[in-house]
């Protein structure tokens, strides 16, 4: 047993799910090292033993310096990377939209993440870190009016699987929490008529608890525990698939069948 506290990094910690993530691995004895952007949303977070907090943007260029720079100059190594950041906009048929803007939400819903982690990699803890982004709507059919965030996500399914093959000291996996109670759902709403049935979706969904956020950091750390063999390069549904319980069969299921939970093309004929 060492007496080495797992580090998590946490993208976007001022995100409610990324603050909720960081409360749950706080309690769990972890140390978190946080991004974020605006002040006010971190103040659950400020002043708490265990936490660094980061102030940059990781959709700007250079906006990651300040975070590399911590991992330097206090020869820190990670075990997880969390990303949280995120973001619907533009909402709206493709051709009304802003092209500017749906190019800043692709990149700020995929590269920026993934540049933050090309950026970090050489901190992880060598003998095996693990990677998790958050996945969406539009991963099994159209996501109509929201087409940036939606190739965005299926983008960092691919690259799971991508990063699954290439790097074995690392369990990279993605995971659609489903509905949660979080602000990014105000992006929908302010859409308005934009949004078309995402808007009446989204008011229904409001009106329920949605996912539990303890449910999302049960599963995380089931997928960490399966370790690569299992989890690795796939995309869950934390809502949809059988994990609970140990998830016996799901990891039998997994074990068995390789391109499982993978973009595929799957031909019946």
């Amino acid at each position: 047993m060492t007496d080495v506290k797992p580090t998590a990094v946490i993208l976007g910690i001022s995100a409610d799910i990324g603050r909720e993530m960081a409360l749950r691995y706080l309690r769990d004895g972890w140390d978190i090292i946080g991004t974020y952007r605006n002040p006010e949303h971190v103040a659950a977070l400020t002043d708490r033993p265990g936490v660094t907090l980061v102030q940059c943007d990781p959709g700007e260029n250079g906006g990651l310096a300040p975070l590399t720079q911590i991992f330097a100059d206090k020869s820190l190594t990670w075990d997880l990377f969390f990303s949280s950041v995120g973001t619907m906009e533009p909402i709206g048929p493709f051709f009304e939209t802003d092209f500017d803007a749906w190019e800043r939400s692709v990149v700020l819903n995929t590269t920026a993440q993934l540049r933050a982690l090309h950026m970090l990699h050489r901190f992880r803890r060598p003998e095996m870190a693990h990677v998790c982004f958050l996945a969406g709507g539009g991963t099994n059919g159209p996501f109509r009016n929201y087409s940036a965030n939606c190739v965005s996500k299926i983008a960092l399914i691919k690259m799971c699987e991508l990063l699954h093959d290439e790097s074995p000291d690392l369990n990279v996996f993605i995971v659609g929490p489903g509905f949660m109670q979080t602000k990014i759902h105000r992006e929908t709403l302010a859409a308005g008529r934009r949004a078309g049935e995402g808007l009446e979706k989204t008011q229904t969904f409001l009106q329920t608890p949605g996912t539990d956020f303890n449910d999302l950091h049960a599963h995380l750390d089931w997928c960490m525990s399966q370790g690569r063999n299992t989890a690795g390069g796939r995309n869950f549904s934390t809502v949809h698939d059988p994990w609970r319980d140990d998830g016996e069969a799901l990891a039998r299921r997994l074990h068995e069948s390789p391109d499982a939970f993978r973009l595929r093309r799957h031909d019946d004929r």
